[in-house]
């Protein structure tokens, strides 16, 4: 029997750092943030926050065209100018469909 336990930090930081380099720091905050609270809550459920949030985010980011339009998405959200409900509806659709990818 195997025991998926599914994308490790090191694999997620390797995964950044090819596909999103300016993003590690960002990552290995987060990692840091994630690890203190686990200690200090003695749960593993910063850590699986972690995961999750960094598998989606690869998980989109890997694909360029996806990656942009979600850009082009937060942005007309941010700036208010037209109502952003289809925008947001698009965000969620996509932020889904990565988490189906990433088995989430």
């Amino acid at each position: 029997m195997s025991l998926d336990v599914g994308p490790t930090p090191d694999a997620l930081r390797a995964a950044v750092t090819r596909i999103a380099p300016s993003r590690v720091p960002a990552l290995t905050q987060h990692l840091f943030e994630a690890t203190t609270n686990a200690q200090q809550t003695q749960s593993l459920a910063p850590l699986r926050a972690f995961v999750h949030s960094w598998s989606v985010f690869v998980a989109i980011e890997r694909r360029p065209e996806r990656a942009a339009r979600l850009r082009e998405l937060e942005r007309v959200v941010d700036v208010g100018e037209q109502d952003p409900a289809a925008a947001i509806a698009e965000i969620r659709e996509i932020w889904e469909t990565a988490e189906a990818e990433v088995g989430l």
